[in-house]
């Protein structure tokens, strides 16, 4: 196997594939990266037995096989390649020979053969959608995705595709972010699947502002098709709890807040929050809410926000972190707060489709 390719080129399709691969890795293949060579392109894939990349870059081939090599040790001497020139040839051992400029390397490969092959997708349900739209809905879902590895089941987004719509949900049992986009698939095509957050993470690297994605589902698995990639990944196998009824039924108050004010305000009083209690609190008042925070060891902060509100006078306290992850995510310049006492969830809307429900916190008065 024989082939030229650019550093530029080379590097860009290593490190689309090479987050997949496992430092802790206990077979010696599932770090390596399977480069087949072939016409005039490369395809890079890497695999860790549940989540796998490929990824094509141009290329000019003049002998074409395949073999593995090493992924990130790889990367590390193609980003540092003085020259934009670089030709690699392998031998029948699989041992890779890299020059570039003056430089030169060799690499101890492994046969193709050992490499897991991904998963095929003959018979899946299929859809397509817009990737800015499946873009923007995981960054305004996914910084809610539980890390509790005892809760399985909510380690990833929960996707329904029902009645012409597609909801995705991410829950730790705190907070909930809710997004729901039209797309169109027949009926016969409905299904609900987990994704879990290392396929989410690789998804979001790989998705752009412009054209579409393929997703195909199998019974275990599913795939992503954009831009020359493809990820395929494991779903979670579970019953994802009912997450309708955590959602409020009907607000008793709703306040209009300009996101970037009120995320600015949080943020800085927040920085006078317990460690131990992590909360700040709203004072409601006649077109006012008065955020607070105190510290017993270190101190206090409050500032006022001017805002619409006409309704009786309460106090509600909220994780920053918590509050802050959806008002940091979103674009839109308003956002709606929901409430119905300082008891109940918090709920963060806006003008679309999406929802955050917010558990509020016990504070001492």
């Amino acid at each position: 196997m024989k082939f030229t390719i650019t550093k530029e080129a080379f590097l860009e399709g290593l490190q689309q594939v090479q987050h997949v691969v496992s430092t802790r890795s206990t077979l010696p293949i599932l770090s390596n990266v399977l480069i087949e060579a072939e016409g005039d392109s490369l395809r890079l894939t890497t695999t860790d037995l549940d989540v796998g990349v490929t990824g094509t870059v141009k290329a000019k081939v003049s002998q074409p096989g395949s073999t593995t090599v090493p992924a990130r040790r790889l990367a590390s001497i193609v980003r540092e390649l003085p020259s934009n020139e670089v030709s690699v040839e392998i031998d029948s051992k699989d041992i890779a020979s890299i020059r570039s400029g003056p430089s030169f390397f060799k690499i101890l490969g492994l046969a193709k053969d050992e490499f897991p092959p991904l998963a095929t997708f003959d018979d899946a349900k299929e859809y397509k959608m817009e990737q800015k739209v499946l873009k923007d809905a995981l960054t305004i879902t996914a910084h809610s995705i539980s890390t509790d590895e005892t809760r399985y089941v909510l380690n990833g987004i929960f996707c329904a595709f029902k009645g012409g719509t597609l909801t995705m949900v991410a829950t730790d049992g705190r907070r909930l972010a809710m997004v729901e986009h039209d797309i169109e698939f027949p009926e016969s095509q409905e299904t609900e699947v987990i994704i879990p957050t290392k396929a989410v993470t690789e998804l979001q690297r790989l998705l752009g502002d412009e054209g579409e994605v393929k997703i195909s589902i199998s019974d275990s698995q599913v795939a992503f098709e954009l831009n020359d990639n493809l990820l395929v990944s494991k779903l979670i196998e579970g019953n994802y709890p009912n997450y309708r009824q955590v959602i409020p039924e009907e607000a008793k108050e709703r306040i209009v807040l300009e996101r970037e004010t009120f995320l600015a305000t949080v943020n800085r009083v927040s920085l006078l929050a317990s460690d131990k209690s992590n909360s700040v609190k709203f004072i409601f008042g006649e077109d006012q809410i008065e955020v607070t925070a105190n510290s017993p060891d270190v101190g206090e902060a409050s500032e006022v926000m001017q805002v619409v509100y006409k309704g009786p006078h309460f106090s509600i306290a909220f994780n920053p972190d918590f509050l802050m992850a959806p008002l940091r995510n979103l674009d839109t310049d308003e956002v709606y707060l929901d409430l119905i006492d300082e008891a109940s969830p918090g709920v963060i809307k806006t003008e679309g489709s999406f929802l955050y429900v917010l558990m509020p916190m016990r504070v001492s008065q």
